[in-house]
């Protein structure tokens, strides 16, 4: 990506962008036509299973204010009891928080490139997928990675069980 079209990009995408390509990821952040706010709409709008999103949730460490991000398949929910065993007592994050924290709304908040470094853990569920595709700053926005390329790009996070079972069905 030259300095022209970074430019042309929201704050928050180009911030990413950034990160990608001092990082020598191969991929670029690809602006979508429709917001993607939701696992869900990313899924639809790029045509994947919603395993493949890795959704990025911030919860706040209880202890001391930091932010702890959660990278999760599309299709599972965190368990907070297990992230709480790994990190310590959370809460909720609220919009204000986030913001603050990561430098990202709600619902295009990236696993990289946060205005502060959080805690992380990432998902083994994701590990299911040869590709996924993460946010990438805004609503608007997101990138492609293989799950091996997350700890790479947020600093050697750990990879952990922080999901709740599926549900049979």
């Amino acid at each position: 990506m030259c300095g022209a079209e970074l430019q042309a990009l929201p704050e928050g995408v180009q911030r990413v962008a950034r990160h990608l390509q001092d990082a020598g990821h191969a991929h670029v952040p690809r602006m979508l036509d429709d917001a993607a706010r939701t696992a869900q709409q990313a899924a639809d709008a790029l045509g994947i299973a919603l395993g493949q999103i890795a959704k990025s949730i911030i919860f706040k460490r209880k202890s001391d204010g930091v932010a702890v991000l959660v990278i999760t398949s599309g299709d599972r929910r965190v368990d907070e009891k297990k992230v709480d065993a790994l990190v310590g007592k959370t809460g909720r994050a609220d919009a204000e928080f986030v913001k603050a924290r990561t430098g990202f709304s709600i619902g295009g908040v990236s696993p990289v490139a946060h205005l502060e470094k959080p805690v992380v853990l990432i998902d083994a569920e994701l590990f299911r997928f040869d590709e996924i595709w993460a946010a990438a700053g805004h609503p608007h926005a997101v990138f492609r990675l293989r799950p091996q390329d997350l700890a790479a790009l947020t600093g050697g996070a750990p990879v952990a069980d922080v999901v709740q079972a599926p549900v049979a069905g």
